[in-house]
């Protein structure tokens, strides 16, 4: 059996293989055992999202980070546990904000029960990812507790918006670099560090993930625009029709309007107004589509993960380094 993890990637080397899966299968046991509590109303909620599934990329990257080690080494399933949970966690507090209704393809914790229960539940998942931690050692934590600091700025940043006279794209990929790749960017360092890889592994795994995080985040940013729906898992348009900023938009008001081209002028002025009409939402989303900001958006995601797959460059040749270029290959393949 080959294991498929996110974005369709493939493990063909048998040994990898089966580590991951035992792996994978010994995280999804703990989760269910850290979601538990003597309240049966707790566990439900804590379980929620957890039932309704996942990608599990973050523990999938603490496994193959800790092939470069010992990926046995007592510590790795349970820094898996944690970054899953610390996720999970935010995900709880993120509908909250966003009012969100739906989550993994079922209704949000929120909309179920109620924001207080949504955000009670978040704080009981973060901290019994803390008391997971607790027992992987002071170095665990104070990486944890970086990693979650940047997460918790990268949110506040979007929450403020950009400063008067800063760049908008650039604080865009700065929130991006706080709320996704921080929690990313630690999952590869966690599994390296854990499995007792040498420092300068556990570097460039760290900046793999922080480079791989952000490059899978604006790629979505583009299947939003460019995909019909299968691969994104959403309806095409949706950031646009609710007026969230993501990289081609941004990088259209960024652009100089060009007074020769009727529909770059046609489009500026429907990303002004309502989109919450039908007709003006598919205009808006077919003249995107051949905008020239969406290439810029293509070129700009794809640089993420090629400087993600250079750093790679630096390990040795393995069953592993394999898997982590096939997830490069998948940002190229999705964003296409």
């Amino acid at each position: 059996m080959t294991v498929v993890g996110p974005f369709g990637l493939n493990m063909q080397d048998e040994a990898l293989n089966a580590d991951v899966r035992d792996g994978m299968a010994a995280v999804e046991e703990a989760l269910l055992d850290a979601t538990k509590s003597d309240v049966p109303f707790i566990t439900v909620t804590a379980q929620h999202l957890l039932e309704a599934g996942g990608k599990r990329f973050r523990p999938l990257l603490v496994l193959l980070a800790a092939q470069f080690g010992d990926p046995n080494a007592p510590g790795v399933v349970p820094a898996a546990v944690v970054v899953e949970l610390t996720h999970l966690a935010t995900l709880y507090h993120d509908d909250v904000m966003d009012e969100a209704g739906v989550r993994r393809g079922a209704p949000s914790a929120n909309a179920r029960w109620d924001n207080s229960v949504a955000i009670l539940t978040g704080d009981f998942l973060f901290s019994r990812a803390s008391q997971v931690l607790a027992d992987l050692g002071p170095e665990a934590v104070r990486v944890q507790a970086e990693a979650f600091e940047r997460l918790v700025t990268g949110q506040i940043l979007e929450t403020a918006g950009p400063r008067q006279g800063s760049d908008p794209v650039q604080h865009y990929l700065d929130v991006i670099s706080g709320k996704t790749g921080s929690l990313i960017a630690v999952s590869g360092r966690m599994g390296a560090m854990l499995a007792g890889a040498d420092e300068r592994t556990v570097e460039i795994l760290t900046e793999y993930g922080e480079r791989i995080g952000t490059a899978f985040q604006l790629a979505d940013d583009v299947l939003d625009i460019a995909s019909d729906g299968h691969e994104s898992g959403k309806t095409p348009g949706t950031d646009l029709r609710e007026g969230v900023p993501t990289l081609p938009v941004l990088l259209l008001r960024a652009m100089p309007a060009d007074p020769a081209d009727p529909d770059d002028a046609r489009l500026r002025e429907l990303l002004d107004g309502d989109l919450g009409d039908d007709t003006r939402h598919a205009e808006a989303l077919r003249l995107l589509r051949g905008h020239p900001a969406l290439e810029r958006a293509r070129r700009e995601t794809l640089r993420y993960a090629y400087e993600a797959r250079d750093l790679l460059a630096q390990l040795p040749q393995c069953p592993a380094r394999s898997a982590l270029e096939g997830l490069c290959d998948a940002v190229a393949v999705r964003t296409m």
